[in-house]
């Protein structure tokens, strides 16, 4: 099973989105994400989340917020991927490009206009309160959402 974390960095009515445009051959291509990436060997969720961040950003995590977790059956060549998902209003540092594609800080009332997974607005929503969620999430090989449960 792949492991992976999304990180939504938010301030005064913005969430930091990741506009991937530049990286070859990427399953996300076009679309806007929050930052994240793999787990490394030996590195919990949070580290990696931490880690990915600040090489995606450049800013430190201060304190996160664990919001919930996603399991995408077969999504890579028929590999399943379990996601790990946080939001951050606590962070410092300077924002800098990376080689992935182009950060924008989004009014939240706008991250639902933005070309994204279908399922992602459902996470953002989870952002909206203090529960923790799960969701079990279905994609056919051309990115058409199968399906979508909450756990």
């Amino acid at each position: 099973m792949i492991l992976t974390t999304t990180i939504y960095l938010r301030k005064e009515g913005y969430t930091l989105m990741l506009h991937r445009t530049k990286k070859k051959n990427d399953i996300n291509e076009g679309k806007w994400i929050g930052v994240g990436g793999k787990l490394e060997k030996g590195e919990s969720p949070f580290e990696c989340a931490i880690r990915e961040t600040f090489e995606e950003t450049g800013y430190h995590i201060i304190d996160a917020r664990f919001v919930g977790m996603v399991t995408f059956p077969g999504l890579h060549n028929g590999e399943d991927e379990l996601m790990f998902i946080y939001e951050s209003h606590h962070f410092e540092g300077e924002l800098h490009g990376n080689d992935e594609g182009e950060l924008k800080w989004i009014k939240d009332e706008e991250l639902y206009d933005l070309p994204s997974w279908p399922a992602d607005y459902h996470y953002l929503d989870w952002l909206k309160d203090n529960q923790f969620h799960q969701a079990k999430v279905i994609y056919d090989d051309d990115g058409t959402l199968v399906s979508y449960s909450e756990e």
